[in-house]
């Protein structure tokens, strides 16, 4: 981990000169031939989301699976309901969203795919992501109606979310959520890798695969591992009672 650190503003440099699309915080999705396919199937997306996310409380938070996130997720107010993280399938969760399972495995150079759930009036503070090596999408699956209440800054461009609509941006940069409505947020979150030459690819590969093997995805996989767990051996507790 001190040594990812340390490499890191070096390998986002070299990775953003490689970069085939630029460097900048946000994106039109028209760049990415794919995102049209996620949003010409966004309802079959959101009826999955809808049986898998019905009762929140069995979805874990992320601070309470990843402790990295733990300084900028309120505890129990960001909730994330994985399928793949870091190439790591969370088989239970995809065999539930088995559409959205297939959509997302269509995705060039996938990296993460998950639901991200924001409860009403919760704030994610300013903050900056791992590695420029990976872009991320964020398909409007449930919106709270008073949008200008509910949405995102990445650098100085306020970004308000749409259902069936995607948005593209690099989380490098730094941003911050707010959610200031009685609603909840839903949106499926796709990690994917940045369209890079030869160098980039190199050091990008390098830098994610030895991210996949750290701490900070170790420890989350683990924890998203017990979770499921607990609560299945709580519902099998429950049945027998």
């Amino acid at each position: 981990m001190r040594f990812g650190k340390r490499m890191q503003p070096i390998t986002n440099r070299w990775i953003a000169r490689s970069s085939k699309i630029g460097d900048r915080p946000v994106f039109d999705r028209s760049e990415f031939a794919w995102v049209e396919m996620l949003e010409a199937h966004w309802e079959e997306i959101r009826a999955e989301a809808a049986a898998a996310l019905q009762d929140l409380e069995e979805v874990p938070p992320l601070a309470s699976v990843s402790p990295d996130h733990r300084r900028i997720a309120p505890a129990g107010r960001w909730r994330s309901f994985f399928l793949i993280g870091y190439g790591y399938r969370e088989e239970n969760n995809c065999r539930a969203c088995p559409r959205t399972t297939e959509l997302v495995s269509k995705v060039p150079g996938l990296n993460s795919a998950f639901f991200s759930i924001l409860v009403p009036n919760t704030r994610i503070p300013t903050h900056t992501g791992v590695t420029k090596a990976f872009l991320t999408c964020h398909l409007g699956i449930q919106v709270p109606r008073e949008k200008d209440k509910c949405r995102m800054r990445v650098v100085d461009q306020w970004l308000s979310w749409e259902e069936g609509k995607a948005l593209v941006f690099d989380d490098v940069f730094e941003h911050e959520v707010q959610n200031d409505t009685d609603e909840t947020r839903i949106v499926l979150l796709v990690q994917f890798r940045r369209p890079v030459g030869v160098i980039g690819k190199i050091v990008g590969g390098l830098f994610l695969e030895g991210v996949r093997r750290s701490r900070f995805v170790q420890e989350a996989r683990r924890g998203i591992t017990q979770w499921s767990e607990q609560r299945r051996a709580g519902a099998k507790q429950a049945a027998a009672e």
